[in-house]
Formats: C-alpha cells, sequence, structure tokens
C-alpha cells in the first residue's frame, strides 16, 4: 500500500452519535438553567400569586370573585374590551395592507422613507400622542373646526369622549405593529410569482387573489395578534379619549385596586385576560402555525 494512502474513517455507531447529541443538550441545559430559573421567578411568580389571589375571600377559598364578572359592568367593560380590540385589528388590517404593498413594491429608497413615517410615532410619548388625538377631534377642535368653517357640517360632530375616539386614537398608536410584520412577509413575496401567475394567463385581480394573498397571510395573522393583544390590555388612550365612558378591562382591574383595594377582583380580572388572551393566540397559532407566525 504507497504511503501517501488515506483510509476512510470508520463510521460511527448511530447510538454513540445519539448519546453525544443528549450529552451536548443536557450541558447547554445546565448552562442555562440559572437564567432560566431567573426568568421562571420573574414571569411566572407574578402570574401564580395573582392567581391564587384570585381565589382568596374574607372567609378563605371562594369563587365569588370570578362570579361577579359576569355580571353588570364587569360584563359590559369586557364585551367592550374584545369588541374595540376586535375593530382596531381591523381597521389597522386595512390600513396596513395597502401601505405595505406599496412599500413592497416600491424602491427600496422609497420603502425606507415611507418607514420612517410609520416608525415615526414611537419617538413621540404615547401620552403625548394620546393628548394630541384629544386636540384633534374634540368638539372645538381642528378637525370639527375645518369642517364647520368649510360648511361640511352645521354643527360639531362627538369624536371625543366615546367608543369612536377611543378606536381612531388607538388605531394611530396600534398601526405600526401592523405594518412591521407585514411589510416584512410581504417584502419576501418574490415578484416572480406574480409574473408566473401572468405568464398562466391569470389577471391581475386573479394572481393577487390565487397567490400575493395567501403569501401575505402570515405576515397578517402576526400583526393581527400582535394588535389584538396590545389592544386588550391597553389603558392611557381609552382613558383619555373615552372620558370615562368607554371602560376597557384594565380600567376595571385599575380601579378595583386603586378605589375599593380589592385584590381579589382586580387578581380575576387579569386571569380571565390573560386566559382569554392566550386561548386567542391558540386559536391563531392552530389555524396560521405557530412556526409561520414565529418566522415573521
Amino acid at each position: 500500500m504507497a504511503a501517501d494512502t488515506v483510509l476512510p474513517a470508520a463510521p460511527m455507531d448511530p447510538a454513540v452519535l445519539a448519546r453525544h447529541a443528549r450529552y451536548g443538550q443536557w450541558r447547554l441545559l445546565l448552562l442555562a438553567a440559572p437564567a432560566l430559573l431567573l426568568l421562571a421567578v420573574i414571569l411566572l411568580g407574578p402570574i401564580l400569586w395573582l392567581s391564587a389571589l384570585s381565589f382568596v375571600g374574607p372567609d378563605g377559598l371562594t369563587l365569588a370573585h370570578y362570579q361577579r364578572l359576569w355580571h353588570g359592568a364587569f360584563l359590559y367593560s369586557f364585551r367592550t374590551t374584545f369588541e374595540l380590540a376586535l375593530l382596531v385589528t381591523a381597521a389597522c388590517a386595512l390600513l396596513a395592507y395597502p401601505l405595505c404593498y406599496l412599500m413592497a413594491r416600491v424602491s427600496a429608497r422609497s420603502a425606507a422613507l415611507l418607514m420612517l413615517c410609520v416608525l415615526l410615532p414611537f419617538w413621540t410619548s404615547l401620552l403625548v400622542r394620546t393628548y394630541a388625538w384629544l386636540i384633534l377631534l374634540q368638539r372645538r377642535g381642528v378637525i370639527n373646526s375645518v369642517l364647520t368653517d368649510t360648511g361640511i357640517i352645521d354643527t360639531p360632530l362627538r369624536l371625543v369622549h366615546n367608543f369612536t375616539g377611543t378606536a381612531i386614537g388607538m388605531t394611530h398608536i396600534m398601526l405600526p405593529f401592523m405594518v412591521l410584520p407585514l411589510y416584512a412577509s410581504m417584502r419576501a413575496i418574490a415578484p416572480d410569482y406574480l409574473q408566473a401567475a401572468a405568464s398562466l394567463g391569470a389577471t391581475p385581480a386573479q394572481a393577487f387573489r390565487q397567490v400575493y394573498l395567501p403569501l401575505s397571510v402570515p405576515g397578517l395573522a402576526a400583526g393581527a395578534v400582535l394588535v389584538f393583544v396590545l389592544s386588550l390590555g391597553f389603558y392611557v388612550t381609552p382613558a383619555v379619549l373615552g372620558g370615562g365612558r368607554v371602560v376597557m378591562w384594565s380600567m376595571q382591574i385599575e380601579r378595583n385596586i386603586s378605589l375599593y383595594g380589592d385584590w381579589g377582583a382586580a387578581s380575576a380580572l387579569g386571569v380571565v385576560l390573560l386566559a382569554v388572551t392566550l386561548l386567542f393566540i391558540w386559536l391563531l397559532t392552530r389555524v396560521f402555525g405557530l412556526e409561520k407566525l414565529l418566522a415573521r
């Protein structure tokens, strides 16, 4: 045999490879154990504490806090919260989809300029943006003044301290959270797909409906999850623009703690809101696939 001949390496036993892989995974898990323990204490600790408080009453364990949630003001605020969250999510989707489609079709420089306009509100405080909408929408605000001076309307419109004003303000604040994942999804769609559909005889409307729209659905679903979940726990904008007439679930939690000192009722409200939010996310992941939502 020649001296420079190289013998092929003997294949390793698959059982040995699997054992080494498990050993590496356990080492990584042990290295990450302190950080995972810290996260568990910080994240799960308050949730478990609030969950326990929701079952404690003056006389011991009770379900009275949960029974109260389905009557009167609690049920009304629960319905208002989800109606407003769904409305804001739908409005953000309707506004964001054509904007993201335009950003995905124009040049990179124009898209960057449009994205800057979308992200510009993030540089302003949430409270400042909310009060800016209060100035715009109030009875003698900018919008009503322009409409009255131009003769379009005779009397000022009621655009604030109601459901309408709250939805407008929340839509403006939540819109970037819909744009970001949706634009990332649309930007990843190659123009060749639409050209291929056109070469097969599809009209532009058919190509958009059968090719482009299904490919953009994961980004739309990811944005809907972000907007809907954040809207459920919104507090500042409904409190200012709602004027006390639009009571969200989060406002009920704050009232039970600050006004009544009833931690049990507030904890029950928080637990129900968390459970419904997790249920909504689970339903979306079942419909669209968890890996698609996380990939956007």
